[in-house]
Parts: C-alpha cells; structure tokens; sequence
C-alpha cells in the first residue's frame, strides 16, 4: 500500500453520484460526505472542517502569548477540549465509513489526522506537549482537494519521488560539506587561536565555518589576521558553489520524475509513467483511460 494514497479504497460505495443516496447504507452516505467533496454535504463538511483547523491554529497562536493566555486561561482551555471532542469524533468517524480501518490508519492523511490529536491526549501526562498541536496546520493540505486543486497534489508528488531518488547524492554531498567544515574550521583554529578570542576552540571555529560556507554570516566571530581573512574570502566563495549543487541533483530529479510521470496515468491512485498500450495500472490494477 502506497504512503501516498489519499483516500481509502471503498468499491462498495455508490459510484455514480448522480444515484440518489436513500439507496445506500448510512456509511456509504457519511464515507462520501467526508472523503469526497461531489455532493452539497461533503463540500460542507470540508469547508467547515478548514475553517475549524484555521481556527485551531489561530488559538494555538494566541495562547503562546502570555498576556492573554494569563487573561483568558480559562477561555482557552474550553476551546482545546471542544476542538479535542470534535477532532476526535471526526477522526472516529473517518475508521468507521472506511472498509478498511488499518488501511486508513497507516495512510498519509491516516497518520496526519492522528497526530493532529494526538498532542491533545498526550498534554493530560506532559503538558510541555501542548505546542506539539501546532502538527494540525499540516491538515491544511486537504485544501487542494477542498479546492480541486488535485494538479498541485500531482506535481508535489512528482517532487517527493525527485527528492526520494535524489536522496543518496544529497547525503554525498552533505557529508563531504561536513568534512569541509571541519577541515576549514580546525584550520582557522590554527591560524587565529592566539590572535583572536573568538576562535578559542576547535567546536567553535567548526561553528564558524558552518555560519560562513552557507552565506549567513551572523558576524558574532570574525579572523583578524591577515592569512585568516583570505581564508575566510576563500571559504565565502566557496560558500556560493556549494549552494547551487543540491540545486542541481534536485534539477536533475526531478527533470527524470517528470519523465517517468509522462504516457497515461491512472484515475484511482494518480500513478504515471505507463507504457503507450498498457490497458490496466501497475499500481493498483484499476483499468486506465483509453
């Protein structure tokens, strides 16, 4: 099963929207009312349920500042349990019109919806978990779907496979910077250790070295002499080359994604890249378009 199916399988449901629904069973009404956004109530539901996670998110915002939440404790805490109740139920609700509980459970959204209340419940053991609610803004990717805007769920995926494929030149890549900074960080150490306090460490030029090769430059340590400011201009410039590299690999995986995505796709778990004449997915099985 793929990590990124949207929606759970339900063949049992009524397909054609235009049926009217008194034939189906009240799961088949409540799973096409929250999974599916064809019919007045589901578009109902999913505007409501932005709105109530916007919301959400706006309290927990207001609740970090201490003013108000010395203010209007009282106030805030009512709203957490309410919006814990209703997160709750939703998510209850969710198990129940699926055919399979565990498969939307294990799911992307599944595991998003969990951790979305999960904090909540964890808060009444460790209450330092309370800012951990704040996972709940990634419940906000439903709005492509709310908004038809499936063709912007298409091209991330295209880009998390990119950065998937492209996963073992980054870590390269990554680890020969850290080599780097180590090796120009423990250089500088030598070179400015007894002219200069701010280098007083190994640790701390690494620091350095770190802040200077990715172009912050926060400015708290600087080389006073002459042989480390030319070092330091080196590193600078080095700085600049290295960030165009990720770009690159990322470039160049993605370019290959979108190839591979290119011939028919199928209309059930959005999988690309079938061979011209193929007649059913690789996927899922499901029948590709003619």
């Amino acid at each position: 099963m793929s990590l990124f199916r949207l929606i759970p399988d339900r063949p049992d449901v009524v397909q054609d929207q235009n049926r009217p629904n008194k034939k189906g069973t009240f799961r088949d009404w409540l799973y096409i009312t929250i999974f599916q956004a064809t019919t007045v109530a589901g578009k109902i539901f999913d505007v409501g349920l932005f709105i109530l996670i916007l919301s959400n998110i706006v309290l927990l915002m207001l609740e970090s500042v201490e003013s108000l939440q010395v203010k209007y404790a009282a106030v805030f805490q009512a709203l957490d349990i309410i919006f814990l109740v209703l997160f709750s139920i939703e998510y209850l609700l969710r198990l129940y019109c699926v055919r399979s509980a565990k498969r939307y459970a294990t799911s992307f959204y599944g595991i998003i919806d969990l951790l979305a209340i999960l904090p909540s419940y964890l808060e009444f053991f460790y209450p330092q978990w309370h800012v951990f609610m704040i996972v709940r803004s990634f419940r906000l990717l439903r709005i492509f779907r709310i908004f038809r805007m499936v063709k912007f769920l298409d091209e991330s995926r295209i880009l998390m496979f990119a950065l998937i494929r492209g996963f073992r030149k980054i870590v390269v890549f990554l680890f020969f910077v850290v080599l780097m900074a180590i090796f120009l960080g423990s250089l500088m150490y030598v070179v400015e250790y007894e002219h200069n306090s701010g280098f007083n460490s190994i640790p701390q030029s690494i620091y350095w070295a770190v802040v200077t090769i990715t172009t912050v430059g926060y400015g708290d340590v600087a080389p006073v002499t002459a042989i480390g400011k030319v070092i330091a201009s080196f590193i600078m410039i080095l700085g600049y080359s290295i960030i165009a590299v990720p770009t690159g690999i990322m470039s160049a995986s993605v370019i290959q994604e979108e190839k591979r995505n290119r011939g028919k796709r199928c209309p059930h778990c959005h999988t690309g890249g079938h061979i011209p004449g193929a007649v059913y997915c690789s996927n899922c099985g499901e029948k590709l378009p003619s």
